[in-house]
């Protein structure tokens, strides 16, 4: 099994602060194997407002097109609030640049997460909702 130290990417932190900081630069290594990394085991992703993914294939699905844009993501934590081994993450970030098209892209929310530190004292994401502020999807 390869682990996070062989592919020289930030170990999962021992902090829940430290998480969108190693998510970003997960992602910004373009390895979706590493990113899949920091979701717990039947943690949820939110793609869109109102479209919750909740298997780690549909996880890695929705994560590759963010990755696909090729562009780095930056990540601004707001509010971290932790409670024993759960944690609420308010975390402002951007992805900006030009997209493959050639076109320009940017792409902003702020993300409304909930992490857990695992038995092994690692942090990871239960839910991740990187749109938690934006608006309900029409119909709702």
């Amino acid at each position: 099994m390869i682990t996070t130290a062989d592919r020289s990417h930030p170990p999962l932190p021992t902090t829940p602060d430290r998480l969108p900081h190693v998510f970003a630069a997960r992602f910004n290594g373009r390895d979706a194997a590493a990113v899949q990394e920091v979701y717990e085991r039947g943690a949820t992703f939110v793609p869109e407002p109102g479209g919750p993914v909740t298997t780690a294939e549909g996880i890695a699905r929705a994560n590759a097109r963010f990755l696909g844009l090729g562009l780095p993501i930056t990540v601004r934590p707001r509010h971290v609030y932790a409670a024993g081994d759960i944690a609420l993450l308010v975390v402002d970030w951007e992805i900006d640049g030009t997209g493959p098209d050639g076109q320009p892209l940017r792409v902003a929310a702020t993300a409304t997460d909930i992490a857990r530190r695992g038995p092994d004292g690692r942090w990871r994401y239960v839910v991740d909702n990187p749109f938690g502020t934006g608006p309900a999807p029409r119909g709702a």
